[in-house]
């Protein structure tokens, strides 16, 4: 008897090894992990389809499954925390065949190694519709608490890793790194406050960040690190509006007090860049001030889901 869904199973289990702090993986009904000590538990799970979140042939079936495990591991980032274990589960076009199946889980796989994150479970399904995989990974904090999206200060810096905008049409969402190495470090020099990573556009994810504190914020417009593909584009909007609301871009927006961001500033060392593009205030909203002196509001522009009526 033909049984596809268990021969991707046993290809998926012959290419993942479990280690701590999992200490049963794929192959029974249920995985088993043994956190450390005492110490919090983060999870994060998100789901990508084909037809939103990428699109075939620009994408491959690796660079699909690659990016789904990848916008965990950068919630995870966020967090200031150390992904573990990873939980897959698919639902697999009927028509694309077995080859297609194995390359996408060769995605997740390949970035799993690359930041020791084990794949412990999941569920494969096939069905006529489009490719569908969601991805729950668990972690834990690299502190004794995970940095949250609320604690923001009035007088707190504001920073960001990386550069913004253009994720979408140069391909890079498809291809990002998660910035586990980057919060890393970032957790050894500074306190951080409050973080979060940018998916929906920094304006929109900004807000976020403002809401949850209860603050408010004035941005350096000339200070927004822009990739070369905002810098660059042709479509009639400026590369300012591109960093600001394009998304995808899962770089980090965090605070830290002064004295850290001086740190910061003059001990990075990393490759990735981080750069100071605003400061916290104690007055509701967000602002956005140009070189020639003029200040406007910016309001939460992004991406937004749409549910329908």
């Amino acid at each position: 008897m033909n049984r596809p869904e268990f021969e991707l199973i046993e290809w998926i289990r012959a290419r993942v090894r479990d280690r701590a702090p999992v200490t049963l993986g794929i192959g029974d009904d249920a995985a088993c992990l043994q956190p450390a000590g005492d110490r919090e538990t983060l999870v994060a799970i998100d789901m990508l389809m084909e037809g939103v979140h990428f699109t075939f042939p620009s994408a491959t079936p690796q660079l699909a499954g690659r990016k789904a495990l990848a916008v965990n591991l950068s919630d995870i980032a966020a967090m200031a925390g150390r992904p573990t274990a990873a939980f897959v589960s698919v639902a697999l076009p009927n028509a694309r065949g077995m080859q297609f199946a194995s390359e996408v889980h060769e995605g997740l796989i390949q970035l799993a190694n690359e930041y020791d994150v084990v794949i412990a479970g999941g569920d494969t399904n096939s069905w006529d519709g489009p490719l569908v995989i969601s991805v729950t990974v668990v972690g834990e904090p690299l502190g004794p608490r995970p940095v949250c999206r609320h604690g923001a200060l009035p007088g707190d810096w504001l920073f960001v890793t990386g550069a913004v905008g253009g994720s979408l049409s140069s391909q890079r969402h498809l291809t990002f790194s998660p910035r586990l190495a980057e919060v890393k470090q970032l957790a050894k020099m500074a306190s951080l406050h409050a973080m979060l990573d940018i998916s929906d556009g920094l304006a929109a994810d900004l807000h976020h960040l403002l809401k949850a504190g209860n603050v408010g914020a004035v941005l350096e417009a000339a200070s927004i690190p822009l990739t070369e593909a905002a810098s660059k584009s042709t479509d009639g909007s400026t590369p300012l509006m591109h960093g600001l609301s394009d998304g995808e871009d899962f770089e980090l927006l965090f605070t830290v007090t002064p004295d850290d961001g001086l740190r910061l500033t003059s001990e990075w060392r990393e490759a990735t860049p981080i750069t100071k593009i605003g400061e916290i205030t104690d007055v509701r909203g967000c602002s956005l001030h140009f070189p020639d002196g003029r200040t406007e509001p910016l309001p939460p522009i992004g991406w937004t889901h749409r549910l329908g009526h």
